[in-house]
């Protein structure tokens, strides 16, 4: 669910602290808000989920990546992996074969995607 430029996630830690979380829009851009008495933990683990249906949006196999779905503005649909673990810095975009990836923690995830061989060398 998106509000103006920012993705609305909610958000669930292991001691079960509930809350939103705003991230920008913009690919690379790690900007998040949240409300003022929730308090995201640097280097924590949460649990991501849509908050309209709740569905979770961690990886089943890769709990650490939390993959989404983008339309771009051509109307292509693109997936889209980011950490679990607040203050990690990485973003994947998938469409059609290219990967593309952005932040300074995106070399610790590359073993993780679901990407053919003869497809790594955009990683």
């Amino acid at each position: 669910m998106n509000i103006e430029n920012s993705l609305v996630l909610a958000v669930k830690s292991r001691s079960s602290e509930r809350g939103m979380i705003f991230l920008d829009t913009e690919l690379g851009n790690y900007e998040r808000t949240t409300h003022p008495e929730f308090k995201l933990n640097e280097g924590e683990e949460y649990n991501f989920y849509c908050p309209v249906c709740h569905f979770k949006l961690n990886k089943e196999d890769k709990p650490n990546l939390v993959m989404l779905h983008m339309t771009d503005n051509d109307g292509k649909e693109c997936e889209i992996n980011i950490s679990n673990i607040i203050g990690e810095q990485f973003t994947f975009q998938i469409k059609d074969k290219e990967v593309r990836a952005y932040g300074p923690h995106a070399e610790l995830y590359k073993k993780y995607l679901d990407v053919p061989e003869e497809d790594r060398k955009y990683l």
